[in-house]
Order: C-alpha cells, then sequence, then structure tokens
C-alpha cells in the first residue's frame, strides 16, 4: 500500500496524485469490483467472505502485490453468505467460501484452494478433556447446563454458538445434526477470532471455530484447548490424513469464468507457491 501510494506521488502531481491515492484508500467496508485495465495484471482486486479464508487471502495477497506492484488486493470478512452474495452483485470480484458449495451456488464457478476442520473449544483450566457428539449435542440444546455433568467441575455451562450466514456454524450443525433453532445460545459471535476470545475470557464457555485458526492461536499461548470429535483428534494432521469428521474444503469463486488479475490471482492462490502460506495459517494444502 505505501508503496503504491509513493509511486503515485512520485509521477502524479497535485490534486490528481490525492483523489488517486484516496481511491487506492477506500473505506473499510466498502469494495469495488476490478477495475479494466490495459495490463491484465493491474489495478484492483475486491475480495469479500469467509472469516476464516481471510488472513489466508490477504497474506497471499500481500505476496501477489510484491510481484505484480500495479496490483492491489482488497480482502474483507462478513462470512461465505457475504462472499456469495457480493459476487453475485458485482460488488467483489472473487468471493471467499468456507464450506461445501451447495447446490443453489451452482451458478458460481468455484476453486479450491485449501481444506480446513471445524474444533470445538474449551478454555485451557476445564478438566474436561473429552466430549461425546451425544453430549455436545445435549448441551447446545441446553439439556445439560453444569460441567459436573459430564466430568467437570459444578460450574455453569456457558454455551457460545455462531451468527447464522457463517460456513462454521453450517458445517457444525450438519455434523451434529442439529437446527440452529434447536441451540440455547447464551453468547452468539461472529468470526472465529471472536469465538476464541470469549471462550479464553471465560472458563465455563464451550465454542467452535477453524481448527486453523484455534490452532495458531493456542500455539501462541491463548488458553484453549481443543476437543476431539467422534474420537478423532482435532488438529490439522487429521484434516490432511482425511480422517477428520468435520472437515471443509475453502473455496474462492467468481460469477464468471475468470478472467486477466482475477484469472492470475486464483491460479497463484492455488499454486505451490503459497504453500507455506497455507501451512503457517494452520490449514491444509489440496496438495503436497
Amino acid at each position: 500500500m505505501h508503496r503504491s501510494i509513493d509511486l503515485i506521488r512520485q509521477n502524479i502531481p497535485g490534486s490528481l496524485a490525492v483523489l488517486c491515492i484516496v481511491a487506492l484508500l477506500g473505506t473499510p467496508e466498502s469494495v469495488t469490483p476490478q477495475t479494466t485495465a490495459t495490463d491484465p495484471l493491474s489495478g484492483k482486486l475486491a475480495i469479500t467472505g469467509a472469516s476464516t479464508l481471510a488472513p489466508l487471502i490477504a497474506e497471499i495477497g500481500k505476496r501477489f502485490e510484491n510481484l505484480y506492484p500495479k496490483v492491489r488486493v482488497d480482502v474483507q470478512t462478513g462470512g461465505s453468505s457475504r462472499g456469495v452474495a457480493d459476487t453475485r452483485q458485482g460488488l467483489a470480484d472473487i468471493g471467499m467460501v468456507s464450506r461445501v458449495m451447495k447446490d443453489e451456488e451452482k451458478d458460481l464457478h468455484a476453486f479450491p484452494v485449501a481444506r480446513d476442520g471445524v474444533a470445538i473449544i474449551l478454555h485451557k483450566e476445564n478438566p474436561v478433556q473429552a466430549l461425546t457428539d451425544e453430549q455436545v449435542v445435549t448441551i447446545y440444546k441446553g439439556k445439560i447446563t453444569d460441567w459436573k455433568d459430564v466430568g467437570g467441575k459444578h460450574a455453569p455451562i456457558t454455551v457460545v454458538n455462531k451468527a447464522e450466514g457463517r460456513s462454521t456454524v453450517e458445517v457444525f450443525l450438519h455434523y451434529f445434526r442439529l437446527k440452529n433453532t434447536d441451540v440455547r445460545a447464551h453468547v452468539v459471535i461472529g468470526d472465529n477470532e471472536q469465538g476464541i476470545k470469549t471462550v479464553a475470557g471465560n472458563r465455563h464457555a464451550i465454542g467452535y471455530v477453524s481448527i486453523g485458526t484455534a490452532e495458531y492461536d493456542e500455539s501462541q499461548g491463548v488458553p484453549i484447548k481443543l476437543l476431539s470429535v467422534g474420537g478423532v483428534a482435532a488438529s490439522t494432521e487429521t484434516v490432511r490424513n482425511g480422517t477428520f469428521p468435520m472437515s471443509r474444503p475453502l473455496h474462492l469463486v467468481t460469477r464468471t469464468v475468470p478472467v486477466g488479475l482475477a484469472k492470475a490471482f486464483i491460479e497463484y492462490a492455488q499454486s505451490k507457491a503459497v504453500h507455506d502460506i497455507i501451512k503457517q495459517q494452520y490449514f491444509v494444502p489440496l496438495v503436497d
């Protein structure tokens, strides 16, 4: 960004330079579709959608900008549903969707870039080390409300659920065969980091988030722990070997067959050139 602004200042005098800088900075919630440019590897690329994918795509975007200094990649979150809606409406060049594509989304072109899983998390100091699928269901239905009933200390359970429109909640509900109306939540959160902060700040809370995000935060000393699901450890390794039951593909989507800048970025995001970034973000590349 700063490099792009410096280039404008050096090459475009006066008020025109100011206008260009304002255009580059934009506003936090606004997106602008890809600008038309003679050079296919120049211009702005607007990408919106899943918060799970956003940190990964932002890092890939930074490397892409370094390779092509005339390109700016703008990444904004808002959930997979926003990624689908913005792409359909032409508000974004590329959408981010962190789940299997639905039958009603066949009008979009989907490109997998990595895999992830959904992990159940507790505070690190919660003595409960495992929960059966049935116990998770009864906790989320509000039929078990005290940790002593599942092997913990006497304390009320704080159920943390995700807001509708997030892919993580859809993967969670599908695996446990729940409806969102079945869930008796005490806290409803948005993105993965918000879910992790909520559980890390409440020793009696239970939540579920992206495995990649949870593993990364746990490695950074955040006081959470990941529980097994169906007897399988929640980790990027079990996602990689295909044994973890709540795993999912991470997609980039477009409204039409991608061309020009969008095509180049998607091909780059699917290439081995970014596998190191995918692993650093605790996701699983499609092919090692």
